[in-house]
């Protein structure tokens, strides 16, 4: 299945129904008075998260979804049905936005979620409404309501545990081939990668969800390579995991390269807790491997890791930190979500 983070769609709600002006004609019945019914409401437009899906790929071959209007009343007091609704079915972590592609209307993360993103219209009032004891016959009724039309853009923003960070060709499909069942294209060229991918990953009889996104390069924030637009996948991970290619000739380069790119994106994502490794150690000798594992720490100011997707040298030990920065990161949520709850008022 291909896949595709963004989709521009179109979506219009359904118009109420009209009411009607009728009036009670029966033999022997002289006054029969006013009985039109009211119109029925028009149908809404609802995006709604489902299990199963991974890509925005659907709505690359349809993208015009219009609800159904709502059928006008009729004569004896009928109400006109409701129209159907209409469901956007979109895999969880889809961002709704407006059609400036700035606003967000709305952010479904979780199977289950729903938003009304176009209301439908609600039917006019039949003559019946309009009967009071000085107009006991009267000849209006409301038509009604138009539905909304709007453009709106989809975004999705992969959830994952960690996500994997470095240039292209730093080792990060190969490291994710070497640690889950996913099976990313992997060659010694840049760029192999085009679009994201997932893999489970399994330690110590734990499993979290990894996301592999096309390298970049020095600005990439301003659209060089294949841009930062790929980064959104990685904002909702807890932990990022930082990997420098151990066979290039400036590591320290490299890694600012990186967080520069990162603090050019904006948002949160650069103050997000990162892990470090040297990749690719099989090809270096003792002595290369200690001076670029210095640099790298000067660099980062912080704990490196050396390791090789290939050799599968320390990625065990690199899979056991990604696990206790998750785990750290899940617990401070849940005690942020505690204290929100504890300070709300209670009767």
């Amino acid at each position: 299945m291909k896949f595709l983070d963004l989709a521009k769609v179109y979506i219009r709600s359904g118009a109420g129904g009209g009411g009607a002006v009728s009036f009670r004609r029966e033999k022997y019945i002289e006054y029969g008075g006013p009985d039109g019914g009211d119109g029925g409401k028009g149908g809404d437009v609802i995006a709604e998260v489902v299990e199963g899906l991974n890509t925005l790929i659907d709505f690359r071959y349809q993208q015009h979804f219009f609800a159904k209007n709502g059928i006008p009343g009729m004569g004896k007091q009928r109400t006109g049905a409701d129209g159907a609704d209409i469901v956007l079915r979109v895999p969880a972590g889809t961002e709704i936005l407006d059609e400036d592609e700035e606003t967000v209307i709305a952010d479904l993360s979780h199977v289950g979620d729903r938003v009304v993103l176009a209301k439908g219209g609600n039917g006019g009032f039949g003559n019946l409404h309009f009967k009071t004891s000085t107009n006991q016959a009267p000849r209006r009724a409301n038509p009604g309501q138009p539905g909304i039309e709007r453009t709106i853009w989809l975004r999705l923003k992969l959830i994952a545990d960690a996500g994997l960070l470095g240039l292209p060709n730093a080792g990060k499909s190969t490291f994710l081939a070497a640690t889950s069942n996913a099976r990313p294209k992997i060659a010694d060229y840049p760029f192999t990668t085009l679009h994201p991918n997932l893999g489970v990953v399994g330690v110590d009889n734990a499993e979290f969800v990894v996301a592999d996104i096309p390298g970049l390069i020095e600005g990439a924030s301003e659209g060089r390579g294949i841009g930062d637009r790929f980064l959104g996948h990685v904002e909702r991970c807890a932990v990022l995991l930082h990997l420098v290619d151990g066979i290039s000739e400036d590591v320290a380069a490299d890694y600012h390269t990186i967080i520069g790119e990162l603090e050019a994106y904006g948002g949160a994502l650069a103050e997000k807790p990162r892990v470090t490794a040297l990749n690719k150690i099989d090809a270096l000798d003792d002595e290369e491997r200690g001076e670029k594992m210095a640099a790298l720490e000067e660099a980062s100011g912080g704990r490196v890791y050396a390791m090789s997707g290939v050799s599968r040298d320390g990625v065990i030990q690199v899979l056991r930190v990604l696990r206790s920065e998750i785990d750290a990161a899940r617990r401070a949520e849940a005690s942020e979500g505690d204290d929100e709850e504890d300070g709300t008022w209670k009767p």
